[in-house]
């Protein structure tokens, strides 16, 4: 769900600097036991406000200083969060939640109605949140969001401060990893009306009721920290004082950081993936998450061209993009959908889904079928810009694709990289001609890609629209929506409808190739978001 610069999910998008002497790790450089770590990330935050984050590095952040009902854990599992035990109903629509008796830094209670008052806010379209959509079967949701209907109306109720009761359309078994994410935590009411349109801008407008409390980030910075809570309900488990953090958008500043003890943590990628291979320090974090390139067939009459799409698509090798240039862990896709995400009845959805045309190279095929698009659309040329983000990696990914996709006769690919944050809003506004980009599973489950693809989704920035696809995602979340076998089917089958009409074109299959501090341990580490928990994290 979360979206990221393209190269590296785990590191998504990246941004800047030089790792400061400051940021170093006092129980690397001393060899002392101060629970401290320097981490690095490849992006700043974008914003603290949950109503209206997108991107994976803000929610790792948020993940750390907040705290939803429920958990993620390792291996799909969820641990208790606010909510210290759940029921759901039998017909599947009604969940109820217990909390906690936990507070907020501040000292203020953390009630059911904080849950209801974030929900309501984020579904409300004057907040204009991007991830409204994710909402959609909570009860009234989809109503609220299109102005139809007042926000008071959502499918949630506070039965007291600490029972918050959940009313759903339909049963969704998944609904126990979606309430992990930060989209669902709750808001702290006064905070939000306190700091109005500014709330979540930097690390002091907000209200924080997580393991940890953000300090040190004035909105734009690239350096900042996460505190212990000493309100946190839990927080004698946490052993971590503290986590420092860089933005670096440089990988091989990174690394000479990590050598030089002043970083616990760096991502890896291309040759310096490669070249860390043999490192006691090095591992590679498996990711739900796919990197893709996105046609504008709302901008670029020549993109409706199926055959058009289909002969970029086959003129990339994936493979070789996976082993020779990116190089940091990564695998060639079967399609949108992640290998080993999910899986029926022991069978996997990327390998019942897979359709080879979809993520295959064949250059000849390629140019072939480009010619015949060409033809149909009365072209003889086309010049199109490639959009993607100013990291390292993303500029790696974007000039191989160029390279790539200009041995197709005719086709010119001028490359424009910019930072993430403004990458990310040029593609949800449709500023692009075609644009590199990622996504990162929320929960274990097809639907958190396939979703993404439907014609009014908010993420579908290039607007590829396929009414039979909708209809099949439609009916997977309605009609079937408690039968896990025809669900299951209906995905599978619209999985490749979208890889038959080249709706996109699946790049590689991220996994993050890291070098982890052997001193640091208990760092939680998730194939989907939030990626990364520093809550059980300690230095030995």
């Amino acid at each position: 769900m979360k979206l990221n610069s393209l190269a590296k999910l785990g590191g998504v998008a990246l941004l800047s600097a030089v790792v400061l002497a400051g940021c170093g790790s006092k129980s690397s450089q001393s060899g002392s036991k101060k629970q401290e770590i320097s981490w690095m990330t490849p992006s700043p935050i974008a914003t603290m406000d949950t109503s209206k984050m997108v991107d994976l590095y803000s929610a790792q952040i948020a993940n750390g200083t907040n705290e939803g009902l429920l958990r993620m854990a390792k291996n799909n599992k969820v641990d208790p969060g606010v909510a210290k035990s759940y029921t759901v109903s039998k017909d599947g629509k009604t969940w109820t939640f217990n909390l906690r008796h936990s507070k907020w830094n501040n000292g203020t209670p953390v009630t059911a109605k904080d849950f209801v008052f974030s929900w309501q806010r984020t579904v409300k379209p004057k907040t204009a949140s991007q991830y409204a959509y994710i909402f959609a079967n909570v009860k009234n949701a989809a109503k609220i969001s299109a102005g139809k209907m007042a926000p008071s109306k959502l499918g949630v109720k506070a039965d007291g401060n600490y029972k918050f009761v959940v009313t759903l359309e339909k049963p969704q078994s998944y609904f126990k990893y979606m309430v992990t994410q930060p989209e669902f935590f709750p808001q702290n009411s006064k905070t939000v009306a306190k700091y109005g349109g500014d709330y979540g801008g930097n690390s002091t407008k907000n209200s924080y009721n997580g393991p940890f409390i953000l300090k040190g980030w004035n909105g734009t910075n690239d350096t900042w920290k996460l505190v212990k809570n000493p309100k946190y309900w839990d927080a004698k488990s946490v052993k971590v004082n503290t986590v420092k953090f860089q933005a670096v958008k440089t990988p091989s500043t990174a690394l000479n950081s990590y050598n030089s003890n002043k970083l616990d943590f760096t991502t890896l990628s291309g040759t310096l993936a490669a070249n860390n291979k043999k490192n006691k320090d090095y591992t590679v974090f498996p990711q739900a998450s796919t990197s893709y390139m996105e046609f504008n067939t709302k901008k670029i009459p020549a993109l409706r061209n199926t055959d058009i799409r289909k002969a970029m698509a086959l003129a990339i090798d994936k493979k070789q993009m996976v082993n020779k240039v990116m190089q940091g862990g990564d695998i060639t896709p079967k399609g949108f959908v992640p290998a080993s995400m999910a899986k029926h009845n022991g069978k996997d959805f990327a390998t019942q889904s897979y359709v080879k045309d979809g993520t295959d190279y064949n250059l000849k095929e390629a140019k072939a079928l480009f010619a015949k698009g060409m033809k149909q659309v009365g072209k003889k040329s086309l010049s199109l810009t490639l959009l993607g983000a100013d990291d390292d990696d993303s500029k790696r990914a974007t000039e191989f694709v160029q390279s790539q996709l200009t041995k197709l006769p005719g086709l010119k690919i001028t490359n424009q990289n910019i930072p993430f944050k403004s990458k990310l809003t040029r593609a949800q506004n449709q500023q692009f001609d075609l644009v590199l980009s990622a996504w990162i599973a929320d929960y274990p489950d097809p639907s958190n890609f396939l979703d993404l693809m439907t014609s009014n989704n908010s993420y579908n920035d290039g607007k590829w629209s396929n009414k039979q696809y909708d209809a099949l995602i439609k009916k997977s979340e309605s009609t079937d929506a408690n039968n896990e076998t025809a669900r299951w089917n209906d995905m599978v089958q619209a999985e490749k409808i979208l890889m038959n009409d080249q709706g996109l074109v699946p790049l590689y299959q991220q996994g993050q190739a890291a070098l982890l501090r052997p001193s640091v341990k208990g760092v939680q580490a998730f194939t989907t978001s939030p990626q990364y928990d520093w809550a059980k994290a300690s230095v030995k």
